[in-house]
């Protein structure tokens, strides 16, 4: 009997990863780095519950990091096959993963110079030796055209709207109805991305639960970020926005400048500190069509905000006390440049941090967000002065009333929905608003726990 083992995302939002096993095949959907607890993070460095070398493939939903980020891991430990996904996705793993590897490099290199590693030496989980490995593997297939992922086992990519080519995946051949991997859902009626396509009929589904026990806010047309780039600009500091290098940054851009458009905004000199997000915005202007009709976006000369390109223009902004907005990832401050800004601006009263995003416990996102007074970086306690706000409506997470209104559009009801990528309390009330209102049957896995598909 075919059956699907949850090696991640599962009673947690990070390290997306499950293996299904039908008819001597193994296939592994999403690939994903744990973030964020370091129980989790712990996870990165365990062996798989098989040997890589017996994966026939691997197909990926999309490019974020906790979906794709350990590729090169699960590469260097064996694995032979080739690794299918969208073009869109392909073209952001180009971005991510060289830049995952290269920041394990350097807080490997940074840990040994400060002696605060308690391994020595202190090792990257990965290289940029593998991460190029990983790129190597890529098969891309566009939208809406089955392919073959191993004999009788076909699948097909159909669009998520969370992010540029997220997909939802829908096996079929050797699986009666299918099994559909819902990977992360985007949201309906936001900019930038289109709205996610509608479900399809499917014996057993998988669907993330990120929001699963809340409702995004009403949209406001920007107001929450008008005011607090207006009152940041008032006390003549810095906005600093962590920011998910790919998808978060257009959206951002998007409504900076719409804001400064409408005159709803005083001006301040926008930069865009991280190599991978500018050339990410590129990405987005090269896939136009998988965009929402009518967006457009600009090139990294565009005079309207500055790309900070060089480890040198990134300092010297690091240094520069003058107001003005910098967007920098990671998205949970976990690492990348805006550790940097943060630990040189969160002593200053006058600065703000905005959040923009989900921020996984045990993050310093999520410390932040909480109320801590101090947060560790580089073997220190950095105090929190500096003003720190949260946006939730930008979020490109399904909330739960988004969830529901995706499911209503299946023509029936799969035979069994198991909830993943969400923490315990928003997968227990999504599971029962599902019940309740859909009457569908509703399964929360265990991470590591196997269960037997009914096909």
């Amino acid at each position: 009997m075919p059956s699907l083992t949850f090696l991640g995302a599962a009673r947690t939002v990070t390290g997306s990863k499950h293996l299904l096993n039908i008819d001597g095949r193994r296939i592994l959907f999403d690939c994903g780095l744990f973030q964020g607890l370091k129980e989790l993070r712990q996870r990165n460095w365990s062996q798989l519950s098989v040997p890589p070398a017996s994966i026939d493939a691997v197909v990926l939903t999309h490019a974020h990091i906790d979906h794709s980020g350990w590729l090169p891991r699960l590469i260097a430990q064996g694995f032979k096959g080739q690794v299918h996904c969208t073009e869109g996705t392909a073209d952001i793993c180009k971005l991510v993963l060289p830049d995952a590897a290269h920041i394990q490099e350097e807080d490997a290199k940074f840990a040994n110079k400060r002696g605060y590693s308690k391994h020595h030496p202190a090792l990257p989980l990965y290289t940029k030796e593998d991460a190029a490995e990983a790129l190597s593997r890529l098969a891309t297939k566009p939208f809406r055209q089955k392919f073959s992922i191993a004999p009788g086992i076909d699948a097909e990519f159909i669009n998520a709207g969370h992010l540029l080519g997220s997909a939802y995946v829908h096996v079929t051949g050797a699986v009666g109805a299918g099994i559909l991997f819902g990977g992360d859902l985007g949201r309906y009626g936001r900019p930038v991305l289109p709205d996610p396509s509608p479900g399809v009929e499917t014996d057993v589904l998988l669907v993330e639960s990120t929001y699963g026990d809340r409702i995004h806010p009403v949209d406001d047309d920007g107001e929450a970020l008008a005011q607090i780039v207006a009152d940041t600009y008032q006390r003549r500091g810095k906005l600093i926005i962590p920011a998910f290098a790919i998808g978060r940054v257009e959206e951002l851009l998007y409504w900076l400048f719409r804001l400064e458009d409408q005159k709803r905004v005083p001006v301040m000199p926008i930069y865009v500190d991280s190599p991978m997000a500018i050339k990410g915005i590129d990405y987005y202007q090269s896939h136009a069509k998988d965009l929402d009709p009518g967006t457009e976006f600009v090139g990294r000369h565009f005079p309207r905000f500055t790309a900070t390109a060089s480890a040198q223009d990134s300092k010297d902004l690091v240094q520069n006390d003058d107001p003005a907005i910098i967007i920098a990832s990671s998205g949970m401050a976990t690492g990348g440049r805006v550790v940097h800004h943060l630990f040189a601006g969160l002593g200053d009263p006058r600065n703000t941090v905005l959040f923009v995003g989900f921020q996984a416990a045990g993050t310093r996102g999520r410390v932040m967000i909480e109320g801590a007074r101090h947060v560790k970086m580089y073997g220190q306690d950095v105090p929190v002065k500096a003003r720190i706000a949260k946006i939730n409506g930008m979020s490109s997470h399904a909330d739960a009333g988004e969830i529901i209104k995706w499911m209503r559009t299946f023509p029936l009801a799969p035979k069994v929905t198991f909830l993943v990528h969400g923490e315990p309390p928003a997968q227990e009330a999504l599971k029962t608003r599902i019940e309740k209102e859909l009457s569908w049957n509703v399964e929360i896995p265990s991470h590591g726990q196997t269960v037997d598909l009914p096909l």
